[in-house]
C-alpha cells in the first residue's frame, strides 16, 4: 500500500491481472472515468500496460512477470484530478 496526498493505493498482483485499488481515509473512491498506466519492473525486464477502471479498482490484464523486489510504477489519473505517481515494490 502506497499514500499520495492522503489517498491510499493498494496494489493486488494474480498471475493474469494487476490491480489498484484506491481509498480516501478508509473508503473507496469511485474509479469510474479514471485513466491510468503501469510499469512493472522485474530484474531487467520492463512490461507496460493501461490502466482501465473495473468494478472497484483500476486493472490491467497480464500476465505480468513479478516476485519479490519487483518495483511497479503507476501514473493514476482519478476524473476531475491531477494525475499522481505511485511506486510499490513487492515483498
Amino acid at each position: 500500500m502506497t499514500v499520495v496526498k492522503d489517498v491510499s493505493y493498494e496494489l493486488v498482483v494474480t498471475k493474469d491481472r494487476l490491480a489498484i485499488h484506491v481509498s480516501n481515509h478508509g473508503k473507496p473512491v469511485d474509479v469510474a472515468g479514471a485513466t491510468g498506466k503501469v510499469t512493472v519492473l522485474s530484474g531487467t525486464k520492463k512490461e507496460e500496460a493501461m490502466l482501465a477502471p473495473a468494478k472497484d479498482a483500476l486493472e490491467a490484464k497480464g500476465p505480468f512477470t513479478t516476485g519479490p523486489g519487483t518495483k511497479v510504477a503507476a501514473q493514476v489519473t482519478l476524473k476531475g484530478q491531477a494525475t499522481q505517481s505511485v511506486r510499490f515494490t513487492m515483498k
